[in-house]
């Protein structure tokens, strides 16, 4: 078991008359992602509304904000259980035995154009063997295709995009896994966290996206990055793509600054609790059968 202890800080200058928030920054309660305590701290007197999606899980926070500063600040605790599997015996689905509620990831989305990368699936994974030895290569090939560099795309960059330029940071690598998965008919899904582990020569703490893909009834774990490890995965919400899962959409004028980030590991070994650190089997955070509500 993982625990990790975090926080996040976000600050905005407000412009007049104000503008409405909402926020994807709770860590999203499931059974195999136990929050054991938090906080949220707010620098104005405004009344948030915090409501979680039932299909998703994921919990978002509503707020009107007055024009001028407003600080946040989201502290938590959280325990992580991993589904430990075994990769050679874990298949893939055929598309008419997967659960009902997986299907929407099987679709391209506004940032994961699977219809249009076909080809490109076909050519590199089509004659593997099924299963997450695919998938694994299929993750392992983006990180080898695509070079990790900060600020070098923009919100709309696509996969596609991505394909072309061969350079990105972590949502743009996970956006082409997801793409070249759905068009090899996989249901992937993107999630955003943060993560305990990753290189400091990447420089301070930072969201995180990865992927999540469907197989043999539950959804495994992978970093097509390459920057975290996936035992430090902690996750606030899953979605088609980036577009679903922003962790702050802002209806009005503001200037943010960078987010402040920090989060610890507990190394307790005689209360189950251990440091992330890589593995080479198979790892989830799903308790199995599919079902969003067990996420």
């Amino acid at each position: 078991m993982v625990r990790l202890k975090f926080s996040v800080e976000l600050n905005y200058e407000v412009a007049p008359p104000g503008c409405d928030f909402i926020f994807n920054i709770h860590a999203a309660h499931t059974p195999s992602q136990r929050v054991l305590t938090e906080m949220m701290e707010l620098g104005q007197f405004v009344l948030p509304r915090v409501h979680t999606d039932r299909a998703t899980r994921n919990r978002y926070m509503r707020l009107r904000a007055e024009a001028g500063r407003l600080r946040l600040r989201y502290s938590a605790t959280v325990e992580l259980q991993h589904h430990v599997g075994v990769p050679e015996s874990i298949g893939e689905q055929p598309v008419s035995s997967l659960p009902d509620e997986v299907l929407t990831y099987l679709y391209p989305s506004r940032y994961c154009q699977s219809d249009r990368l076909y080809d490109v699936a076909i050519r590199e994974f089509g004659q593997l063997t099924p299963g997450y030895r695919r998938v694994r290569a299929i993750c392992d090939w983006v990180g080898r295709h695509v070079r990790f560099e900060s600020a070098s795309t923009n919100a709309s960059t696509s996969a596609l995009d991505t394909l072309h330029e061969r350079v990105g940071v972590c949502r743009d690598f996970a956006h082409l896994m997801i793409a070249l998965c759905r068009a090899l008919n996989l249901p992937a899904r993107f999630v955003t966290g943060i993560d305990y582990g990753a290189d400091p020569a990447l420089g301070p703490s930072d969201f995180h996206a990865y992927v999540e893909v469907f197989l043999d009834g539950r959804w495994y774990l992978f970093d097509p990055s390459n920057t975290a490890i996936p035992m430090g995965l902690m996750r606030f919400g899953v979605g088609r793509d980036a577009a679903d899962v922003s962790f702050a959409t802002i209806f009005g004028s503001v200037r943010a600054e960078p987010p402040t980030i920090t989060v610890v590991a507990i190394d307790d070994p005689l209360s189950g609790l251990q440091l992330p650190h890589r593995r080479l089997e198979a790892l989830s955070t799903d308790d199995g059968q599919g079902s969003t509500e067990t996420l």
